[in-house]
């Protein structure tokens, strides 16, 4: 007789609001572990990238060693990525272009919402049961295009804010800042899934 240990999910440690995500899965019960290291990714069945400075995230996985180790696992496991996140994951980066882990089929503009000083909490459109949802945008990117495989589950003024491709769950924004708790729990059912 096998007996199945449960799902592991690991949050990316090394910069941003990573804190915020684990606060966010325990409201939900849910366990979490930080992420820091190549053998801290091996243990681990499912990843948050959370937001924060994408070019600092690069540096910062460049000078651990934990980069190409990265670039495998969000090819083929379940992944949440948020705001900075969603840019280190997509296909393609502009304004000003970087590289990235072209795991998602979207081309998306790095701060797009503006500085700092313009960021907002504002209600967007969803498909997600529960009517229009609480979005907290930071120096957000824009999604500017999609793939074909590339579901749009919430917009803002007509661009993607939330979106999903197969094991990859992306928002613009920060859901780990809101009550909302729909995107962590969306998550939750696409690892049950895999």
């Amino acid at each position: 007789m096998t007996t199945e240990r449960p799902s592991r999910i690991g949050v990316l440690a090394i910069q941003g609001d990573y804190a915020a995500h684990a606060a966010a899965f325990a409201r939900l019960g849910v366990a979490t572990e930080p992420v820091k290291t190549v053998s801290e990714l091996a243990q681990v069945d499912s990843l948050v990238l959370p937001g924060g400075e994408s070019t600092a995230m690069l540096r910062l996985l460049r000078r651990d060693g934990l980069d190409a180790a990265l670039r495998e696992f969000v090819h083929a496991r379940p992944v949440l990525a948020t705001c900075a996140g969603c840019i280190l994951l997509a296909r393609e980066v502009c304004h000003p272009h970087q590289e990235s882990f072209a795991a998602l089929d979207i081309s998306i503009e790095r701060n797009a919402y503006g500085r700092q000083n313009e960021s907002a909490i504002v209600p967007v459109e969803t498909t997600l049961p529960g009517g229009p949802m609480e979005a907290v945008f930071i120096r957000a990117p824009r999604i500017l295009k999609t793939g074909p495989s590339v579901k749009t589950l919430a917009t803002r003024d007509g661009f993607p804010v939330l979106v999903r491709e197969g094991k990859i769950l992306a928002a613009t924004f920060h859901p780990e800042l809101s009550d909302d708790q729909r995107v962590h729990e969306l998550f939750l059912e696409m690892i049950r899934e895999s």
